[in-house]
């Protein structure tokens, strides 16, 4: 890469940190002077579906439909990139499988991981090597199907970008694409739960967001019970503690505990 691209690079880089935030993962979209840049965007799309009728080609080189992995138990987490970025996709996607390592939930058994590449030129050599890598990092056979990177036509890429709301464009004289830093976690049955944002993600946002998406099929009861003491904040773009709730719980385990003291105690007695 010649320094002139290099540069610009960076230069996109440190737009996303103003608009997207690395510190708490928070996405307040802000506008700039440049109409190129003001280009990059996500239009929210939460409780749409995505078209899982598109085919794409995962990293062995074979034809897959979305369908295949919605089967109405697990989340799935989708990333739009692609595997020639030089600089911000790979901080994204080495974000994930941070937050993927530090988070309780099991890929692969508890949800799995989608990454869909933006360029219609890449090939599933490119997209093989990128899951290997990935797979290292999360000490993981290069066998494991919980994290699937696909290729695809510029036809279906788009219509894919569409759904989500992700808005990128290309850029022929740096043969760059400038997009957003975002994952979208979706249902079991394809439709659009929560959009996280950033370079690095918190792996209790993961979590929590992966929880709700699950609409209560992962996470067994401990996970209800997180959901409920937790709620996202659109503002903050994080799940924060929702006092009430936790009040009310704190409550009932009180009241628990009192009344089993009470009845050891009466029991005692007679």
């Amino acid at each position: 890469m010649n320094p002139t691209a290099n540069n610009f690079s960076i230069f996109i880089l440190l737009v996303f940190i103003l608009i997207f935030g690395i510190s708490d993962g928070s996405a307040q979209v802000i506008r700039t002077d440049d109409p190129e840049l003001n280009r990059i965007d996500v239009a929210e799309k939460t409780g749409d579906f995505i078209p899982l009728d598109l085919v794409f080609i995962n990293q062995d080189g074979q034809p897959e439909p979305l369908s295949r992995y919605f089967d109405g138990r697990r989340p799935v987490i989708l990333v739009l990139a692609y595997y020639q970025c030089p600089m911000l996709c790979t901080m994204v996607l080495n974000g994930l499988t941070q937050a993927v390592y530090s988070a309780s939930l099991e890929p692969g058994r508890d949800y799995r991981i989608l990454t869909v590449s933006i360029d219609p030129t890449e090939t599933s050599e490119l997209a093989l090597a990128k899951k290997k890598t990935h797979l290292k990092m999360l000490n993981r056979s290069e066998q494991d199907s919980s994290w699937v990177f696909f290729t695809g036509t510029e036809q279906d890429i788009q219509r894919l970008a569409e759904a989500i709301g992700f808005k990128y464009f290309y850029i022929p004289e740096r043969d760059e694409f400038a997009h957003p830093a975002v994952l979208t976690l979706l249902s079991p049955q394809g439709r659009i739960s929560r959009y996280l944002y950033g370079l690095s993600f918190n792996p209790s946002d993961l979590k929590l967001g992966l929880l709700e998406a699950s609409e209560g099929k992962i996470g067994g009861t401990v996970g209800r019970l997180l959901l409920y003491c937790f709620h996202y904040d659109p503002e903050a773009k994080a799940y924060v503690v929702l006092a009430r709730n936790l009040m009310k719980l704190g409550g009932l385990i009180t009241l628990i505990f009192l009344g089993l003291f009470l009845g050891l105690f009466w029991f005692r007695e007679r």
